[in-house]
């Protein structure tokens, strides 16, 4: 029974949790659509990768001291997370977006050419995911949302956990 009390784990997950279900407000008020498909998706506004692993190195370093080998290993494994979240993954993303076009194209091309007559559009292609990383300035308010969620709860529930 002592993960109840894991208070760094339950800060990453709380994290993970607040920053998918702020990704609709703002999705919101940037389309002005509703997208609750957007609270089980990846990347967007904010990173809730970046919001995870930033909970989990400051509420480490908040109970074992900034200069622990533990907040070392926390703070190394979000700085990894983070730097994947901007790079290979956001990359993945931009090919994902590229090859839907170029199926896009080809099925067009084809169309045009047989004209695929008995087959519906959704049976034709499956499009790739492309929001699959996040924009530095995604990152660095998913990390902001960590850090300051784990300060907070910390602050309110310190004389509870501890």
């Amino acid at each position: 029974m002592e993960i109840f009390y894991n208070y760094p784990l339950w800060m990453a997950i709380a994290a993970i949790v607040l920053a998918q279900l702020v990704k609709v407000p703002i999705a919101f008020i940037a389309t002005r659509k509703v997208d609750f498909t957007l609270v089980t998706s990846t990347g967007g506004m904010p990173s809730s990768h970046s919001a995870a692993v930033t909970a989990l190195a400051t509420t480490i370093g908040l109970e074992y001291g900034f200069g622990s080998s533990m907040f070392s290993i926390a703070a190394m494994f979000a700085i990894i997370v983070m730097y994947d979240a901007t790079g290979v993954r956001r990359h993945a993303g931009y090919h994902a977006t590229v090859l839907n076009q170029l199926v896009d194209d080809f099925n067009k091309l084809v169309k045009e050419a047989k004209s695929w007559q008995h087959k519906k559009e959704v049976e034709k292609r499956q499009e790739l995911k492309e929001l699959l990383g996040h924009q530095p300035i995604e990152v660095f308010f998913g990390a902001f949302l960590g850090i300051t969620l784990a300060i907070v709860a910390y602050n309110l529930l310190e004389p509870v956990i501890l």
